[in-house]
């Protein structure tokens, strides 16, 4: 075994990747998930899993006794309208369940794991920088969820330089792939299979215009597990150990719509309603740090991603494949 790997959040859309691609790679691999959007049936057999919040007396515990060699820190409420909505519920399981795993790697007499957490590279930059955003660039969010992910990285700041806490920071784009939940989790990709699948309209909440940055979960599993695994930069400031994981372009959520609609071969009619609150105009990232420092780049462009991820919706919808179905994981 390379090591021992737990990951939080671990059985839902992103983690659950994650965990094919660390017992593909040879670790001793353990998921905690309170199963609130995560699903039991996305883990293989071989891996360990503990029904939990992260913010409880038992995740604190099985982190500070695990011996665990990483942490990678998925679980998070990730909704940006909830957010809105609730942002007391949203700074407690976000900054709340991420201190709670601080101070037990801080406090354990053991073995201290690298701490890896997953941010947000498309809220936490805001709309006053113009894109494209690096890991310097200022950052002004526009939501709860994009401000309680920034007090997180502060406080990460803060374990590391005071109380020697190895972590490192990946700050996401938007991403989209197989197993993503359309209603579990916020994911315009999935919302779209789901709606094109059942003969639906395509709802676009404002006029469309507004830029993403879509990168493909096979992508980001490459770079976590990088970030995770290789040499990183000494401790600093926020950004010393940050890396934004995207693809450098901006794709509109009218053009979206319409890649997926040719990837279905399918009319389905769009429809618009109000933009909504808290919601970025243009995001998009650079990413050169990640292949500087890991090697990492992103290799699935948007048209083959939209086709493979709308292909297994529709399988999924016509009951071919079972929801644990491990993507092939590439040597790093």
């Amino acid at each position: 075994m390379k090591g021992r790997a737990l990951i939080t959040g671990g059985a839902g859309f992103i983690g659950s990747h994650l965990a094919d691609r660390f017992v593909a790679d040879g670790w001793s691999t353990e998921v905690l998930d309170d199963l609130s959007s995560g699903k039991r049936e996305n883990l293989a057999a071989t891996v360990r899993f503990h029904e939990m919040d992260v913010r409880s007396a038992g995740a604190a515990s099985l982190v500070s006794s695990g011996g665990f060699d990483v942490i990678v820190h998925l679980a998070a409420q990730m909704d940006v309208r909830r957010s809105v909505a609730d942002p007391r519920f949203d700074a407690d399981v976000n900054i709340g369940g991420t201190l709670n795993l601080c101070e037990a790697i801080r406090s354990s007499s053991g073995k201290r794991p690298r701490l890896v957490f997953s941010s947000t590279g498309g809220a936490l930059y805001g709309d006053t920088a113009r894109p494209p955003h690096a890991e310097t660039t200022a950052k002004d969010p526009d939501s709860p969820y994009g401000v309680a992910k920034l007090a997180v990285e502060q406080y990460l700041g803060y374990y590391t330089r005071v109380h020697g806490l190895e972590t490192v920071t990946v700050r996401y784009a938007n991403v989209y792939g197989p197993r993503q939940d359309p209603h579990g989790e916020a994911g315009v990709v999935a919302i779209f299979c789901q709606r094109i699948l059942a003969g639906r309209p395509l709802t676009i909440f404002g006029d469309g215009t507004q830029t993403r940055d879509y990168v493909h979960v096979r992508d980001v599993v490459d770079a976590t597990y990088l970030a995770a695994t290789c040499p990183v930069p000494p401790a600093g400031g926020v950004d010393a150990r940050a890396f934004n994981v995207g693809t450098g372009v901006a794709t509109s959520v009218l053009d979206l719509a319409e890649t997926l609609r040719r990837a279905s071969r399918r009319d389905t009619p769009i429809e618009f309603a109000s933009r909504r609150a808290g919601e970025q105009m243009e995001s998009y990232l650079v990413a050169t740090k990640a292949t500087t420092v890991l090697g990492w780049q992103p290799r699935v462009d948007l048209e083959a991603g939209l086709a493979d991820t709308f292909a297994w919706f529709a399988a999924r919808d016509a009951h071919l494949i079972p929801t644990h179905a491990p993507t092939a994981s590439r040597p790093s």
